[in-house]
Parts: C-alpha cells; sequence; structure tokens
C-alpha cells in the first residue's frame, strides 16, 4: 500500500499494490513511521516549485531493514533513520561536501517516490542506526535536521540574539537548535494559538504575535538593534521580505522557508548593515548526528512536538483536513508497520 498525490491540489490516492522492490546495491526497508511536513501540505495544495505529478509522498521517515546486499553495514530487522536526500556523489556540490545542494538532487516524495508506503529501496548511504532512538524519534530526525542546519550555517552561538519567524515545525526546530546553541530565541507567528503551542512545546517564553504593530515590538525585543541570527521558516513573500528589517547591523539572515516568488529588498539597506544572507536547503550527515545526540540526551521534547497520529490507510482523510485546520497541530505522524 502506498499513498500518491495524483493532481495538484486536492487529490490523493491510497494504492495496494506492491510497492518496492530492491536495487542491487539497495537496502530494501519497511517503513514504519512517516512524518507529515509541511513540504506534504504543499504538495498536497500544489505549491511546491520542484515537484510533477503523481508522486508517493513522505520523507521524514523511520524504517526497519528487510533486505540487504550481500557485503553491508546493516543487519535485517535493525532499525534506521532515513535520510531522504539521494545525491549523485559526483557532482560540484557533493564533491564539496553538500550532498543537500546536490546538482542532481532527488528528495523523497518530492524529485521521486517517498516513504508514504510499505516498503521502500535505499541505497545504503542514506540509512543511519536508529540505535538507542524510538520510531517515532527516528521519523523526527529529518525535521529537526533542518533547523539544525540553518542553525549551524548562521553560526550563532552562546549569547546572540535570534529571531524565528514561523511557528511551524521546521521554525520550531530552528528556535530549538539556536537555543541548544546558546542563543536568546524569540519566536514570531501570526497565530497567537500557535505560539501558545511552540511555546509549551519549547519552553521558550519570547514569543511575538505578528500583528499591525509587530515590527515596532520585535525591534523592542532586540532593544532597537536588531538580531544577530534572523530565521524566516514561513514560506510567506511578505514576510520574507519583511524580516530582512530585523536583522542587526553585521547579522545574518537565513531563509529556510522555500517559494516560487522572487525575493525583493532593499540594496542601501543590506550594504549598510554588511548583512550576510543565506539560504539553508536541507541538511547534511553532521546535522542528522547532531539531532541524533539531542534527542538521546533529553534535550529536544519529542513527545510535546507529536501531536497528531493517523495511519495508513487513513491519511486520504486526514492530510486534507489537517491542510485547511492546524489547530493545535505540530507534527503529526503516520504509523505504517
Amino acid at each position: 500500500m502506498k499513498v500518491v498525490i495524483c493532481t495538484a491540489p486536492h487529490a490523493i490516492a491510497v494504492e495496494t499494490r506492491p510497492t518496492a522492490t530492491r536495487g542491487q546495491d539497495e537496502i530494501l526497508l519497511k517503513i514504519n513511521r512517516a512524518g507529515i511536513c509541511g513540504t506534504d501540505y504543499h504538495i498536497y495544495e500544489g505549491l511546491h516549485p520542484f515537484l510533477k505529478y503523481p508522486r508517493v509522498i513522505g520523507h521524514e521517515l523511520s524504517g526497519t531493514v528487510v533486505e540487504t546486499p550481500v557485503v553491508c553495514h546493516f543487519k535485517i530487522g535493525q532499525q534506521v533513520v532515513i535520510n531522504p536526500y539521494i545525491a549523485c556523489g559526483t557532482c560540484h556540490a557533493c564533491q564539496i561536501g553538500k550532498p543537500n545542494c546536490c546538482m542532481k538532487i532527488a528528495v523523497l516524495g518530492v524529485h521521486r517516490d517517498g516513504g508514504m508506503s510499505e516498503l521502500i529501496s535505499l541505497p545504503e548511504r542514506n540509512l543511519i542506526s536508529a540505535e538507542g532512538l524510538s520510531l517515532d524519534e527516528a521519523a523526527t530526525v529529518e525535521f529537526l535536521a533542518i533547523g539544525a542546519h540553518a542553525v549551524r550555517r548562521s553560526g550563532v552561538g552562546s549569547g546572540a540574539k535570534a529571531l524565528v519567524v514561523g511557528a511551524g515545525p521546521i521554525g520550531l526546530g530552528a528556535a530549538i537548535f539556536a537555543q541548544i546553541a546558546g542563543a536568546q530565541v524569540t519566536i514570531v507567528d501570526r497565530d497567537p494559538e500557535r505560539l501558545l503551542l511552540a511555546s509549551a512545546a519549547t519552553e521558550i517564553r519570547n514569543t511575538i504575535t505578528a500583528d499591525h504593530d509587530a515590527a515596532a515590538k520585535i525591534m523592542k525585543a532586540s532593544d532597537e538593534n536588531g538580531f544577530d541570527a534572523v530565521f524566516d521558516a514561513t514560506g510567506s513573500k511578505a514576510s520574507m521580505e519583511n524580516s530582512f528589517a530585523y536583522v542587526a547591523h553585521g547579522g545574518t539572515y537565513v531563509l529556510v522557508g522555500l517559494i516560487k516568488d522572487d525575493i525583493k529588498f532593499t540594496d542601501s539597506e543590506f550594504h549598510k548593515r554588511e548583512m550576510t544572507l543565506m539560504a539553508s536547503r536541507n541538511a547534511t550527515g553532521v546535522d542528522f548526528d547532531h539531532v541524533i545526540a539531542s534527542i538521546k540526551s533529553k534535550k529536544i521534547p519529542i513527545g510535546k512536538l507529536l501531536t497528531h497520529r493517523t495511519t495508513l490507510a487513513d491519511i486520504s482523510r486526514d492530510l486534507p483536513h489537517w491542510a485547511k485546520d492546524k489547530k493545535g497541530l505540530i507534527k503529526a505522524l503516520v504509523e505504517i508497520a
């Protein structure tokens, strides 16, 4: 069985034909858990810039090894975290240690069929041992690694002030890892209920509602200096453009969210502040390792982040509902096996 987004928007098919066979040098996995990401909602709504339909979704995955090649470091029955970024290994980006932005990248559930299915076959290099993690925890590693990667790229550290715009799962990942890095974190979102939920889940008390006087409140929270690091995880053109104004002189702005549109900013303000502007895409093995270590050391409140559950059979009902109504929702998990 697998879940396929057929056309955009509002079309989900649950198919029951066999879902995977193992390639000669690949490992066959039984999928245990699949997280539902903002990307998946965007795919359902027809808003993702890199996707062609039909597509099997699912890239936040934990699984169990079913079959292996003759020579393999993994054993049958071993539980794994899945890195969903299938890189070519030979392009310029891969050669300089950035497979997360491989020139020929194939992300599960976006460029190629993903893991919202019972079985999937993947290269060994895309598997990480889940020893010491529950199946639920293992399925959260990828989305948290997105935030960890953004924070690592920013260089934010102890004593710095960090602003996270957007209190969805990716934004919360950035907030959590900025806090782990020692930064003083403030979260902004236009939904007061989501801010309450985010604060309860992360124990980050500095929150600001993005209302008519949000800009003044944001600057006040930074002592009118702006923030050393700003992470925009909204996927909103207006928000991404507005957030330039919240970066301190000498600060860094990280675009974590992704949209189809052009982003505009005032060059004189950009130069005046000697601002650093960064894109942050996916994550690397270093980030996955950092997340796994942080989960094991109980630095991440996984139980508070996992708010909703469904099954492979029921996702065609639940995903469209959650795409419209995210009340009380941080992260939804699909229980597959």
